[in-house]
């Protein structure tokens, strides 16, 4: 089927991955649906329809997918009931018989993952397995862009992950894997792909890059894994979103999320961006869509 005789319908485009996502099939000229727990709040795209579309809410889903060919399903807010959510999407999706599922997943999924919302994401993974629908899972490493957020107040990064190593990758670089799958998804059925920057980084590496990026001095400290639930305790999060926060960086400790694969340039045809590239652009470069 060719990508002008395909419908799609895109979730998550008010966020920052989704949203790039959708503005790239606009600017292919490719019509789409948008799913959003609130319509209204929806980016407003040439060639995009916002319908309702929330996780938990079966009927919705069903009147937004029916018909829909080419899905990407991006992943629910962290919260303790994402998986119920993931689950109840996917079987909506089933239910209307939807030819193409694209599923944005985490680097190493896995049912006992050192990090631990990459656990969900494999439970995610496993019922689109058993769902029947045809699907392409893209297992991101953790955001280049998200790396300053690390920064704290008084410039320094600090966790528990040691001198381990983490390849980041570009969302934008994510986005355009995503476009190339979804327009041909037929190459891509059935595969899992770990799409990663081309460098794995010590946090002190981050630390070097944010600093010569921004002309802010950071550094990085690590801490012991009792220091860090101290330091992050006092803001008043459950106990599970503590374990995220703090598994973020025992997971790059132990090498759970180190590995560079070629991924990025075997979808896109161009090669994955660095942290350099991501946080500082060179001269002349335009925003890509």
């Amino acid at each position: 089927m060719a990508p002008s005789e395909a419908t799609y319908a895109v979730t998550g485009a008010s966020g920052r991955l989704g949203g790039r996502i959708a503005r790239r099939l606009a600017a292919a000229g490719i019509p789409q649906t948008l799913l959003a727990r609130t319509p209204a709040r929806a980016p407003q795209i040439p060639g995009a329809t916002a319908v309702p579309g929330d996780y938990g809410d079966h009927d919705a889903l069903v009147h937004a997918l029916r018909g829909t060919d080419r899905v990407l399903m991006v992943s629910a807010s962290e919260s303790p009931h994402r998986l119920q959510q993931h689950r109840a999407f996917v079987d909506a999706a089933a239910a209307v018989g939807v030819a193409h599922l694209v599923y944005i997943s985490f680097y190493g999924a896995a049912p006992d993952a050192t990090f631990t919302l990459a656990r969900d994401h494999w439970h995610t993974e496993q019922h689109i397995r058993a769902s029947g629908l045809p699907f392409t899972f893209l297992r991101d490493n953790l955001y280049a862009d998200f790396m300053p957020a690390l920064v704290g107040g008084d410039g320094v990064i600090r966790g528990p992950a040691g001198e381990g190593r983490v390849a980041v990758v570009a969302q934008d670089d994510i986005a355009d894997a995503a476009v190339a799958v979804l327009r041909d998804p037929g190459p891509h059925t059935g595969r899992a792909y770990e799409l990663t920057g081309p460098q794995a980084l010590t946090l002190t590496d981050v630390a070097a890059t944010i600093t010569a990026a921004t002309g802010r001095p950071v550094s990085y400290v690590p801490e012991t894994l009792e220091e860090a639930y101290a330091s992050r305790g006092g803001h008043g999060a459950p106990d599970w979103q503590l374990d995220a926060w703090v598994s973020t960086y025992t997971a790059i400790g132990d090498g759970s999320l180190a590995q560079v694969t070629a991924s990025i340039s075997e979808l896109t045809g161009h090669p994955a961006a660095s942290l350099q590239q991501v946080l500082r652009p060179g001269p002349g470069s335009a925003p890509r869509p």
